[in-house]
C-alpha cells in the first residue's frame, strides 16, 4: 500500500480533460468513417420502412373498423326491417282473425235468425 498515491485535484482534472480529448478524437474518427455513414443510412431506411408498415397497418385497421361499423349498421337495418315485417304480420293475423270472428258471428246470427223464423213459422 505504500505505492498508492492519492491524486490531487489538478491531476484528476487533467486526467478528465485528457479522457475527454481522447473521446472527442475517437468520435471524430468514427464520424469520418464511411461505414458509419452507411450504417446510419441503413438505420434511417429501416426506420422509414417501419413507419410505413405501421401506417399501412393503421390504415388497414381503420378500414376494417369502418367496414365493421357499416356491416353492423346493415345488420341493424335488417333486424329493424325484420321487426317491422313481423309486426305487420302480427297485425295482419289479428285483422284476419277479427274478420273471421265477425264472419262467424254473422253466420251464427243468421243461423239463430233462421231457427227463430222456423220456430215462428211452426207456431202459425
Amino acid at each position: 500500500m505504500a505505492g498508492f498515491k492519492d491524486p490531487d485535484f489538478l491531476s484528476r482534472q487533467s486526467a478528465a480533460a485528457t479522457a475527454r480529448k481522447a473521446a472527442l478524437e475517437r468520435f471524430r474518427a468514427n464520424a469520418a468513417d464511411p461505414a458509419l455513414a452507411e450504417r446510419l443510412a441503413a438505420r434511417e431506411a429501416a426506420s422509414v420502412a417501419r413507419a410505413d408498415r405501421e401506417a399501412a397497418r393503421k390504415a388497414a385497421k381503420d378500414a376494417a373498423a369502418v367496414e365493421a361499423a357499416a356491416q353492423a349498421a346493415r345488420e341493424r337495418e335488417l333486424a329493424e326491417q325484420a321487426a317491422r315485417e313481423a309486426a305487420a304480420a302480427v297485425e295482419r293475423a289479428r285483422t284476419e282473425k277479427a274478420a273471421r270472428e265477425v264472419a262467424l258471428e254473422a253466420e251464427r246470427k243468421a243461423a239463430r235468425d233462421a231457427r227463430y223464423a222456423a220456430r215462428k213459422s211452426r207456431k202459425k
